[in-house]
């Protein structure tokens, strides 16, 4: 007899949880505005939120990792609904474009120290995220739309690569580029990979 579970879904949470992982998160993001991500534990968090370390993995099993990616996750769908609003109300793809990697570039910028969290381990992992990777085929799926004769997949991967946190945060701390500076710098790309 096969021993496997036969449902994978995971059960649902209960309504103590559900509201443990609302107060963590809301902790978070206030510790986090107040002191900075990096200067933040796992266990000033529990103990500002005022429960105990067990409640705090049960909600994050994977730690901060886990909790910075939830708190990013309001912010990527609200650019996601952004964007599909966008799209639908400007049928020019390339001004479409540009807008999208503005507002990428500005959710990396406004995320960045989030999105840092991790990613030295995850190395280029993170190019693999899901909500990442949307990323990539909204780029694709313009570059399509404004040349289909060009290499759309390679032209695609220059540009979601530069939109990368550490990129833009090596762009930001070594070569001092402010905002503008890398969205001009994207845009410039742009029009050389579609000519």
């Amino acid at each position: 007899m096969n021993n496997e579970l036969l449902f994978t879904e995971q059960r649902p949470r209960r309504a103590d949880a559900v509201k443990n992982r609302a107060l963590l998160l809301e902790t978070a993001h206030r510790l986090f505005t107040e002191k900075g991500v990096d200067a933040v534990s796992m266990s000033d968090i529990a103990e500002a939120a005022n429960v105990g370390k067990g409640t705090l993995y049960r909600a994050f099993p994977n730690g901060k990792v886990e909790l910075c990616h939830a708190l990013l996750d309001k912010d990527q769908r609200d650019l996601q609904d952004r964007a599909l609003l966008y799209f639908r109300n400007q049928s020019d793809a390339l001004h479409s474009l540009r807008w999208f990697l503005a507002e990428v570039v500005e959710f990396v910028e406004r995320n960045s120290a989030l999105l840092c969290v991790g990613a030295v381990d995850a190395g280029l992992k993170s190019l693999e995220h899901p909500a990442h990777l949307w990323w990539r085929q909204t780029i694709r799926a313009l570059l399509q739309r404004l040349n289909p004769q060009i290499d759309i997949d390679y032209a695609a991967d220059v540009l979601y690569v530069m939109l990368d946190v550490h990129v833009t945060y090596f762009q930001r701390t070594a070569l001092g580029y402010d905002t503008p500076r890398i969205i001009d710098g994207l845009t410039n790309t742009l029009h050389q990979l579609i000519k």
